[in-house]
């Protein structure tokens, strides 16, 4: 029929039940004639275990060992989903990333595939057989483990589905699909059926949890039509392709929080050409993302420049621009939370910035910074108000359209 790669997340695997479960998936996939190739990532709370682990050794442990050690988490996952699917009399073997043909660059805990040598891969198909896959981990030139960092498993599942030109590329969660919010915390939100692969990775990176923005980004550029649907639920799920059926009809396809966000303002900076440019290549230099920047008018002629980083970056930037002298009357604040809009329709379309605002101003929520694009809006608010903001959002342009 076809060749399916599947990829089932930590809560899909996390007991014997579930590790059943996915594998009559997998078996019914197999059996209705297709080639299947199955990522798993590690079994629940796994990663975390683990990395509790190594707080127990050291607070400062290399990113080398960190990734020998993560590592091991995917295997025992594939080890055991192998297991089921043979106790099933559904043939398979299971692959470590490197056994898989994963080849990396040398950042640790943060690798970036370089090629997929499918070899191995093809030859177990040949002999009829589900080939399960370690996700989340490659080598790189020295023959080291790297891991691809969180939500890797995804990004694993993309790169085999392209690398082997497969049909579809399945990614199964604990949700049945793409929501235009969270629906723990939006009782109103509503299941795309499909979603543009843009529209996706804005919101995958403005935090919504369903896709890891690199997989989106890898599904864009060579075109593998991704499916996202639950592996408890058998119901369809919600398809993310280039280019969607109702690319005029539903304005705002989502409402994201993103929590892990801090607000770095570097106060007195000279208002001379380059100052801009000296400071944020010295974040660049330590792999340190910056998202948002507002500069404005400061005291004696100089500038102030704040900008937004992940939480787990902010010591850091903070440190690294400290050390330079220039750059030491700064401030961070990590009592921020960014809420964003996401929809291509929004390109044609006037005024939907001034309903997101009037929800906000509605329920008392300030804003601290804005940003904008062609298909979304991102605001900083206070954290303690993002759950209400999308709500509200949510129920100006969406719910109530």
């Amino acid at each position: 029929m076809g060749l399916i790669v599947q990829k089932f997340g930590g809560s899909s695997v996390r007991d014997r039940d579930r590790i059943f479960n996915v594998a009559r998936i997998v078996a019914n996939t197999h059996k209705a004639g297709n080639d299947v190739v199955v990522v798993v990532s590690a079994q629940g709370d796994t990663t975390d275990d683990l990395i509790a682990k190594a707080a127990e050794i050291t607070h400062d442990p290399s990113s080398r060992e960190m990734d020998q050690l993560l590592a091991s988490g995917e295997q025992i996952s594939i080890a055991l989903l192998s297991m089921a699917l043979n106790s099933i009399g559904c043939h398979a073997v299971s692959l470590t990333g490197w056994q898989a043909g994963f080849q990396t660059d040398r950042k640790y805990s943060k690798a970036r595939i370089r090629r997929v040598d499918t070899e191995r891969i093809q030859s177990e198909l040949e002999r009829n057989r589900v080939v399960v896959v370690a996700g989340f981990q490659g080598l790189n030139k020295l023959d080291d483990i790297t891991t691809l960092g969180r939500g890797g498993s995804d990004t694993s599942a993309v790169a085999i589905a392209a690398a082997l030109k497969a049909d579809r590329c399945q990614i199964y969660t604990d949700v049945e699909g793409v929501y235009t919010a969270d629906p723990r915390k939006v009782p109103s939100a509503r299941k795309l059926d499909e979603i543009t692969f843009d529209e996706m990775l804005e919101l995958a990176t403005l935090g919504a949890q369903v896709l890891n923005n690199r997989s989106v980004e890898l599904a864009k550029k060579y075109n593998v039509e991704l499916e996202v649907l639950s592996s408890l639920n058998p119901v369809p799920g919600t398809v993310v392709k280039e280019v969607t059926n109702d690319m005029e009809g539903m304005l705002i396809k989502g409402v994201a929080k993103d929590a892990d966000v801090s607000v770095i303002t570097v106060m007195d900076v000279p208002n001379v050409p380059g100052s801009s440019f000296k400071m944020f290549s010295l974040l660049a230099q330590r792999n340190i993302n910056v998202d948002i920047i507002l500069q404005s008018t400061g005291r004696n002629g100089n500038k102030d420049v704040t900008f937004t980083c992940a939480q787990g970056d902010a010591e850091l930037a903070c440190r690294v621009l400290k050390e330079q002298g220039r750059y030491d009357n700064l401030v961070a604040d990590n009592s921020c939370a960014k809420v964003s809009i996401v929809g291509a329709g929004m390109q044609s379309h006037s005024g939907v910035a001034s309903s997101m605002f009037e929800a906000l101003s509605n329920n008392h929520i300030n804003i601290h910074m804005i940003s904008t694009s062609e298909i979304k809006i991102s605001v900083i608010i206070e954290e303690k108000d993002a759950d209400l903001a999308v709500r509200a959002i949510h129920d100006m342009l969406v719910h109530n359209v």
